[in-house]
């Protein structure tokens, strides 16, 4: 079935607030989980809300999220999230690096203890309708392995970064992996395959089992290039925020286990180098003489339609998914028929 934005801000919210999560940060969490669904990263949507509920239950997220400035600069931060909900650690972590931004021509905040975000795009957002360039890196449980190597000890390590522009949405959005891990649990609940050269099983091997993989290792994306940049922003996200890294890393996809990884969350201010107008029109004037060929795409273009398509026929939800939602909602009293129907 597919349900509207609506409703699944609803559900997320009506559920989250039985469980103790303040309003305010319950529509954070709510939010950051509709814009990756209407983006079209549909594994880091609604299909990542069960495993922040196996959070809350087993104590690993806490429902009131208190965030603590350790150590901090006139341009820098470093942030202990005390294992509150991912989401709005960052969406704090990101309004202080703006401000510091907008104060210093950049703000850089290091988050440790928190938990798994969402999309990251959607804070890289945050600084671009700023006028800001933002910058998200992040590290997470081992799941890939070194370029010749077939023990993960690397995360997915998502990147992110949103340039503001006068015409365009221009914003990257992707792991330094061949897939994002959430897309082969995505495919494992869905019963469905994933693509040839993505992933190996435990013993090295190509497979294309999702559940295979997972117990195997992603690819990197580009070989040895994405392994590269996949190796520098462990350390960004890891040692330099005060994370663990590698092998130690924890909780991004098992919500039993503390989660132990570290994100930096980077705002630039384009106006302490030139003038913003002027940076926003050489922007465009980029995008033009790229788009002066037919059918040429920029980064953003494919979450563009996906937000339109998603608005207008609204958000799909698979059958083992929708179950699940409907238990999450049974066991807290929320009556899910009144919100997505029957």
């Amino acid at each position: 079935m597919n349900i509207t934005p609506e409703q699944e801000l609803s559900l997320i919210i009506e559920i989250l607030t039985q469980l103790d999560v303040p309003a305010e940060e319950a529509s954070i969490v709510a939010e950051v989980t509709l814009d990756a669904d209407l983006k079209g990263f549909s594994s880091h949507g609604i299909g990542r809300f069960p495993q922040y509920i196996k959070g809350l239950e087993f104590g690993t997220i806490k429902p009131q999220t208190k965030i603590t400035v350790e150590k901090e600069s006139a341009a820098t931060a470093m942030v202990n999230g005390n294992h509150g909900f991912g989401h709005v650690v960052t969406y704090r972590c990101m309004e202080l690096a703006i401000q510091k931004a907008k104060e210093t021509g950049i703000g850089m905040v290091g988050i440790h203890n928190s938990n798994h975000f969402g999309v990251a795009g959607y804070y890289s957002d945050m600084a671009l309708m700023e006028d800001l360039i933002g910058i998200i890196t992040a590290n997470t449980e081992p799941a890939v392995a070194p370029v010749g190597g077939k023990e993960p000890i690397l995360g997915t390590n998502p990147l992110a970064i949103g340039i503001p522009s006068g015409s365009h949405y221009v914003s990257v959005d992707m792991a330094t992996s061949a897939s994002a891990r959430g897309k082969l649990l995505e495919a494992k609940r869905r019963g469905e395959s994933i693509p040839e050269n993505v992933a190996l099983d435990a013993d090295g091997n190509p497979t294309t089992d999702p559940a295979e993989a997972l117990k195997g290792s992603i690819l990197p994306f580009g070989a040895h290039k994405g392994y590269a940049l996949s190796f520098m922003i462990e350390i960004m996200a890891g040692p330099l925020v005060n994370a663990s890294f590698g092998k130690a890393v924890t909780g991004t996809a098992n919500p039993e286990v503390p989660c132990t990884k570290g994100d930096l969350i980077t705002a630039i201010d384009p106006s302490k180098f030139v003038d913003v107008e002027d940076f926003k029109g050489d922007v465009d004037d980029l995008i033009a003489e790229i788009k002066a060929t037919p059918n040429v795409m920029i980064p953003g273009d494919f979450e563009v339609m996906n937000v339109k398509r998603h608005q207008a026929e609204g958000i799909p939800l698979d059958e083992t998914l929708l179950q699940q939602l409907r238990e999450i909602a049974s066991k807290v009293d929320v009556n899910v028929v009144s919100i997505l129907g029957e």
